[in-house]
């Protein structure tokens, strides 16, 4: 790749999080948190392969045999899905294609960039769990434990209203309503609103949770030990434990 391109790859990141994305698309937080998350684990690879800081990589840092590589890395070291796989390379496409606006002497490996392909994968008829199986996996969650209560909560909360994982990622409190009747607003794709009523049960213990959450009505309900919003990944690995602790033994 030319080493004539600017190295202005820090600036393109900051602007297109700030501007393109936030300032003008406007997108949801979930896709702000979908998208820092793939360029977070994108410049920590890109540094572990070059030695150059974040700060410090360059357009070219970022070329399709790089990508590639990191794509891999994305599937065989960190053992995620081909669907995981296609998002970060969505991610990083849509970045791509704000380069090329803004940097015309990159158009020639944005291009290239352009022309890796989405993986294609098999899409398994999706099954249900029976009524006892899921509340033997509701049962598995440990109550004695913040974590563990957080979970129940947030299974309770994807039993009863059918809404999706990102969905119910996204709720802050300011998305609940105790009256007159309990509900949730939820946030679709294509931005649809809509609000799902909740269970007696559902709904008191959501309340209990929120009275341990800060007062600010931007706070969100489900987050990590580190007080960061709880991660798609993240629910995979608590809701694989609660099955694992469902079976027989």
């Amino acid at each position: 790749m030319s080493k004539e391109l600017p190295d202005r790859l820090p600036e393109l990141l900051e602007t297109f999080f700030c501007h393109r994305l936030r300032a003008q698309q406007a997108v949801s937080a979930h896709t702000l948190c979908s998208y820092r998350d793939t360029f977070r684990l994108l410049l920590r690879f890109v540094e572990q392969k070059t030695g150059r800081a974040p700060s410090q990589q360059r357009l070219q840092d970022w070329n399709p045999s790089r990508l590639l590589q990191f794509l891999d890395h994305i599937e065989q070291q960190r053992g995620c899905q081909v669907r995981t796989r296609n998002s970060r390379l969505a991610a990083i496409r849509t970045f791509m294609r704000y380069v090329a606006q803004q940097e015309p002497s990159a158009v020639a490996l944005t291009q290239s960039v352009l022309a890796i392909p989405m993986k294609r994968f098999d899409r398994p008829l999706l099954g249900h769990l029976s009524r006892p199986e899921l509340e033997a996996i509701l049962a598995a969650t440990d109550s004695t434990t913040p974590s563990g209560r957080r979970d129940h909560l947030l299974m309770s909360l994807l039993y009863n209203t059918g809404a999706r994982v990102s969905e119910i990622l996204a709720l802050q409190r300011q998305h609940v309503r105790q009256q007159p009747t309990p509900v949730i607003e939820i946030t679709g794709k294509g931005r649809k609103q809509r609000l799902l009523p909740l269970w007696k049960s559902t709904a008191h213990e959501l309340k209990t949770h929120l009275a341990g959450l800060p007062p600010d009505p931007a706070t969100f309900i489900f987050i990590n030990r580190f007080g960061q919003t709880l991660s798609r990944s993240g629910v995979e690995k608590r809701l694989r434990l609660a099955v694992r602790r469902a079976l027989p033994a």
